[in-house]
């Protein structure tokens, strides 16, 4: 575009903050094909959050969307303000909820050091499946970059609140049973 722009005239001046600008400019209608966006390093990509909704859809994660009430979370009211910290407290809120289904199993979990080491030892026990295990682990490394100052969308933010609620649901619902998720 930048190219078509100085053909047609010449005499017109591009510096790097307009090319810059001309750049953000464009990105929004670049987001149906573009699969990730990297910001100074840092990572965050909107079709992987997508793919692992699927995946933990799948794999019996997520509760039906009519046993879910709105908004339950404080992840769901500052999605819009700050889609960063709505997905830092989502992912914070799958970690307790992993806890107490731990716990609600007779499983230690003193000697684990993180929440994969506490995903592996439910997956080993049997309270999650492999495929659970996994997808939770998908799940865990997306939300990790809003942590870590991924910039976020507000597609993300709409992840978070159509998806949290569901996937915490879920957890609390084997939680209340003591069942194993299956």
């Amino acid at each position: 575009m930048v190219l078509i722009i100085h053909l047609v005239l010449p005499s017109l001046k591009f510096d790097v903050p307009t090319i810059f600008c001309m750049v953000i400019m464009i990105v929004p209608w670049l987001t149906p094909i573009v699969e990730s966006v990297e910001v100074a390093g840092v990572k965050l990509s909107f079709k992987a959050l997508e793919a692992a909704k699927g995946k933990a859809d799948e794999a019996g994660l997520l509760s039906p969307i009519e046993e879910v009430e709105y908004p339950k979370y404080s992840f769901q009211s500052i999605a819009k303000e700050d889609p960063n910290l709505a997905l830092a407290a989502l992912r914070l809120e799958i970690e307790k909820r992993l806890n107490l289904l731990a716990e609600t199993q007779g499983l230690s979990i003193r000697g684990n050091k993180g929440i994969g080491s506490l995903m592996k030892s439910l997956q080993r026990e049997g309270i999650i499946t492999n495929e659970q295990q996994s997808v939770l682990a998908d799940m865990i490394g997306l939300l990790n970059g809003a942590v870590h100052g991924a910039k976020v969308d507000e597609r993300a933010a709409e992840w978070a609140v159509e998806v949290g609620p569901r996937l915490l649901q879920s957890l609390d619902n084997r939680i209340d049973s003591k069942a194993p998720i299956r």
